[in-house]
């Protein structure tokens, strides 16, 4: 959520840099919005005003011994009109909350212009792409002989599900641990999260309201919904709380399923396990001062590269454009896995700072010990990285003419020892 108070002493500020994501912002509504809540409160404030007034006046007269029905009368009428304006007055306050809640972040000044993908700026690549000595398979073709069935899942689940068994499903496994390992190494909190959240719990990262349709909401009461990335848990780990400068950094890493409805993704990535309902993730998720944000989403982007090298896989680093920024992030760099059989390189990882979005909707704060006061923490999220899709890259990149897989060095000791998928 931005900061109410910028938004009234600024408002066409604001405009001006949503605009930059190609978000418009209704300046004359939102503004005549503002007036009226202005207008209510000072009336809410007058009748409050004359309501303690007409208060002490009845103590008074009772302290004299004189008849206060008169100013008793005047009171009930003061507290029936406040009554009435103060409801008028929250009625408009979640009207201007709601609206509020749909606004995207503002980006950081060094976000590249743009309005889609094609203007993301590379920033770095590392390793080199395989040359094949035979037309390398994609990860369908070879999963299909090694225990990856869509047809079982289909029947099970639908579309955009896959089961996966005997070496796959202990390949898969393997990258997880492996990936939990290396984020403990690195400094990381492991954490064990829910995977049902309150709706609650999904509006103070940003999930809601603005993408209720990329999300599985369970029916009963109370309601919940499936997690789309333990994001949403770990961050609200700091909700309604004030955290000790000597608390900061915190750093927290899980391994969970996420479910994702792909509403907005139909005909996309259709085959294979590029873009599923139902994945698994390793996430990272930073709480630090915000003066150690953009420090920490160096480091954080470092920490999800060093899982692609040490896997040896090639990939690039991508500073995203305006228009192509998640809703919740300031800044946003895009990890790009290299898939043989596409030539080209994929998404597998995305590491964003959200500087004090998130914080503001979870109140989530820090003392600062320069001022003594509560201050709002800055928030960060990255794939450190995406379980399915880092088994995707290593099928095919240490994919054999024969349809084998080598087993990457790495993780030869998750395997049991096993250094070959046949």
């Amino acid at each position: 959520m931005l900061d109410p108070k910028l938004l009234r002493s600024n408002l066409t500020g604001v405009a001006a840099e949503l605009a930059r994501r190609g978000f418009t912002l209704d300046v004359a509504a939102f503004a005549a919005l503002e007036d009226r809540r202005k207008a209510v409160q000072i009336e809410a404030d007058r009748l409050r005003a004359e309501r303690n007034a007409n208060a002490k006046a009845v103590g008074h007269a009772k302290s004299k011994g004189r008849d206060a029905s008169a100013e008793l009368a005047i009171g009930e009428s003061l507290g029936a009109q406040l009554k009435g304006v103060e409801q008028r007055l929250e009625a408009i306050q979640a009207e201007v909350s709601r609206l509020q809640l749909d606004l995207p972040n503002i980006l950081h000044p060094s976000v590249p212009e743009g309005r889609d993908e094609t203007a993301n700026v590379e920033v770095r690549r590392w390793g080199t792409p395989i040359e094949f000595a035979f037309t390398p398979k994609d990860h369908v073709a070879l999963g299909a002989r090694l225990g990856m069935d869509f047809d079982a899942a289909g029947q099970i689940s639908g579309a955009r599900f896959v089961v996966l068994t005997g070496g796959l499903a202990r390949l898969h496994r393997a990258l997880a641990q492996f990936m939990l390992n290396l984020h403990v190494d690195n400094g990381y909190r492991e954490a064990y999260v829910p995977y049902l959240v309150h709706g609650e719990a999904l509006i103070g990262t940003g999930q809601l309201p603005k993408f209720a349709q990329d999300l599985f909401a369970v029916s009963g009461d109370p309601g919940f919904f499936l997690i789309p990335t333990a994001e949403v848990p770990l961050t609200n780990l700091v909700r309604d709380r004030i955290l000790a400068a000597e608390e900061l950094p915190l750093k927290f890493a899980s391994h969970s399923p996420c479910f994702r409805s792909e509403a907005g993704a139909a005909g996309k990535d259709t085959r294979g396990m590029i873009r599923q309902h139902q994945f698994d993730k390793v996430e990272l998720v930073h709480i630090v001062r915000p003066q150690d944000s953009y420090a920490a989403l160096e480091e954080l982007t470092g920490h999800a590269e060093s899982v692609l090298k040490a896997l040896e896989l090639p990939y690039r680093v991508l500073s995203l454009c305006a228009g192509d920024t998640g809703f919740a992030s300031a800044k946003t760099y895009d990890l790009e896995v290299w898939l043989p059989s596409q030539q080209r390189y994929r998404e597998i990882s995305s590491c964003s700072n959200c500087e004090a979005f998130q914080a503001r909707r979870l109140q989530a704060r820090w003392r600062n010990p320069d001022t003594a006061k509560p201050e709002l923490v800055h928030t960060l999220n990255g794939s450190g990285v995406a379980v399915g899709r880092a088994l995707v890259a290593v099928l095919e990149n240490y994919q054999q003419e024969n349809g084998s897989i080598v087993v990457p060095p790495v993780l030869v000791p998750f395997m049991g020892g096993v250094s070959l998928l046949k």
